[in-house]
């Protein structure tokens, strides 16, 4: 039996002594199947040993390209910085592509930028476009694995989504609107970031059937393409010809304070109001009971899970490469971390 380890290490590993491990080694007679069991795992078992300790001197790199708002990007990004030193089994050198808007085109030229100097992995949170899917399953081609983030993109290769159970956030959403409103009539805001985000999308329509379920008097009024200050304000004040009998908000994209803002300017304060992400904006908003609930998720584990998922792909982990959806929490103004 061939090995490059000493037979000591093995006896160690193995629980055996010395001796047995020769016999074992050497062929020789008197040796149970279950003893060179006993030895071949043992060293398998170094073998895993020995690459894990390589791994701490190997650097990998990881690329996070985020199309978010800055206070939802300066999130991951810290996020990502915080884990960092807990992993033990490999350097990770984080790049960050973060802006507030991406298009089609730039998305997919910064993928292929990653694909051409190459990469141990990207953590995406992009639009779900035709060009994008198509990007993502060449970079799986390439042997470099995508982890989407927060929204996730269909009918791709990536190795794995990371982040909200967003139907479950939607339904949420609709229950503590429904449960807070007295009289079930008027209208609700429902503002999304952009169309092509999936997350969003699969938030929304979650909202609006349960919503229709639960409170079958509240009208939806759905506003998309918000998310930059800026563009939520214009596209809030382009819609309020359109707002009749406000009682409540549900904010999927984030713009929070615009949306306030517009709102008071129109003579509008909803009964309740419902955000998502614990960003810094969104902090100050709720402490100060401008917003009523926020619906949360811990974006650190996220980043976790998508570190292992990485180097479970590498061989580096022990990890399962199924990772799981992080359920959403509820926070009030009494319960803010």
């Amino acid at each position: 039996m061939t090995h490059r380890f000493p037979i000591k290490e093995i006896a160690r590993q193995a629980g055996l002594g010395t001796a047995t491990v020769d016999r074992v080694l050497n062929g020789r007679a008197h040796v149970s199947p279950q003893t060179k069991m006993r030895v071949t795992a043992a060293m398998d078992e170094l073998k895993a040993q020995e690459a894990q300790l390589a791994a701490r001197g190997r650097r990998l790199f990881f690329d996070f390209v985020i199309e978010a708002p800055s206070r939802f990007s300066r999130e991951v990004k810290a996020a990502a910085e915080a884990m960092l030193p807990q992993i033990g089994t490999a350097v990770c050198r984080p790049r960050f592509l973060l802006q507030d808007i991406m298009e089609e085109d730039e998305v997919v030229a910064a993928l292929m930028r990653i694909m051409k100097r190459g990469s141990h992995g990207v953590c995406l949170k992009a639009r779900d476009t035709a060009k994008i899917r198509e990007a993502v399953k060449m970079l799986a081609n390439a042997r470099i694995p995508v982890v989407t983030l927060v929204t996730d993109i269909g009918g791709t290769d990536r190795l794995a989504y990371v982040g909200l159970d967003n139907a479950g956030a939607g339904r949420t959403a609709a229950y503590l609107i429904s449960l807070t409103i007295g009289e079930p009539q008027g209208m609700v805001l429902a503002t999304r970031s952009h169309e092509r985000f999936l997350g969003e999308e699969e938030r929304e329509s979650a909202f609006v059937e349960a919503l229709a379920s639960e409170r079958p008097g509240l009208k939806v009024l759905a506003v998309q393409g918000g998310g930059v200050d800026f563009e939520t304000s214009k596209l809030l004040t382009e819609s309020m010809g359109d707002i009749r009998n406000l009682r409540a908000v549900y904010s999927m994209g984030g713009g929070n304070r615009s949306i306030i803002r517009t709102l008071e300017d129109n003579g509008i304060r909803p009964e309740v109001y419902v955000a998502h992400d614990l960003d810094r904006e969104n902090r100050e908003l709720i402490l100060n009971r401008r917003l009523d609930f926020i619906l949360h998720h811990d974006l650190q584990l996220d980043i976790r899970n998508a570190f292992n998922a990485f180097l479970g792909y590498h061989r580096l982990s022990n990890e399962l490469l199924e990772t799981p959806i992080s359920t959403v929490q509820v926070l009030t103004p009494e319960n803010v971390p």
